[in-house]
């Protein structure tokens, strides 16, 4: 019988190592910049490298593959570069490597940033109308790594006044009795062993007796309008009736008998004064 022959190609996976992330150093300082290397060998062909931060993939990273002194496998990394930044601390970054004879299941290295910063201060005030007779009580929000030591708390950049009143307890700084002289600027300062900061807040402490006599009406302005209102409506009635009694009475027009020739009303009535009686039906009556 004849030899009949087949042939078949052979393809050897190359299965790549766990990842490992290489050039973290803790702490990092904020500001600082950072290179985190992921590096995985054994591979063929070349596997894939991911990076993720917080299950967020970043794009913009280098990439470099070589191969292997078998010649027959490679050795691939990846460089994420970027500046630390406050909101980084606690971030979890990822290196995944994806490669077809993984079946579907990468590998995965991580890492959990660790970056120390200055103090963020806020303070926060428990009333936003302080008036006097009551307390009030600011606290002094302050975040930063390593956590601030406590507190400074000063008043118009000076020791408080009046420790009695004015008592510290922690981070929250409550003032008792507030009265006018309690007015004025008030500062906290944290520190840690990166730095310190600072925020102020300006205290004005509110008479509730003038703030109740605000919120009803101007009784004063009410009256100085009505007042005005009836002034000038008793000018105006005065001046219409001088006006009416200047101009009231009888008189004859130019038609009466004798006043053919009259000029005006005046002088017809005078012409007229010896006719009353001819006249009585020529007379017009104007009030």
């Amino acid at each position: 019988m004849p030899v009949k022959t087949s042939k078949a190609f052979l393809t050897v996976l190359g299965v790549p190592e766990k990842p490992q992330i290489s050039g973290f150093t803790s702490p990092v300082m904020e500001g600082e910049r950072m290179q985190l290397t992921c590096k995985t060998s054994g591979s063929k062909p070349a596997a894939d490298i991911r990076w993720f931060k917080n299950d967020k993939e970043i794009k913009d990273v280098k990439y470099l593959k070589e191969e292997d002194a078998n010649r027959r496998t490679f050795t691939v990394s990846s460089t994420l570069d970027f500046r630390a930044d406050r909101g980084d601390d606690g971030a979890v970054v990822r290196c995944r490597v994806d490669h077809e004879s993984l079946n579907a299941t990468p590998q995965i290295a991580m890492q959990v940033l660790e970056i120390h910063y200055t103090p963020s201060v806020k303070i926060i005030s428990s009333s936003s109308w302080p008036e006097e007779g009551q307390s009030i009580v600011l606290t002094c929000e302050s975040k930063g790594k390593p956590l601030p030591e406590p507190v400074l708390w000063t008043k118009d950049g000076g020791e408080l006044p009046d420790p009695e009143r004015m008592v510290v307890n922690g981070r929250d700084l409550r003032i008792s009795f507030l009265n006018k002289t309690d007015n004025g600027t008030y500062r906290c300062e944290a520190t840690n062993p990166i730095g310190q900061n600072s925020t102020e807040y300006v205290l004005i402490v509110h008479d509730p007796n003038a703030l109740a006599g605000q919120t009803g009406p101007d009784h004063a302005l009410i009256g100085g309008i009505v007042a005005v209102v009836v002034f000038v409506t008793l000018c105006s009635i005065i001046l219409l009736g001088r006006y009416l009694a200047r101009h009231k009475g009888t008189y004859l027009t130019n038609e009466a008998k004798g006043a053919e020739d009259a000029p005006d009303a005046d002088t017809a009535i005078i012409n007229a004064e010896g006719s009353q009686v001819n006249a009585e039906e020529k007379k017009e009556y104007f009030i």
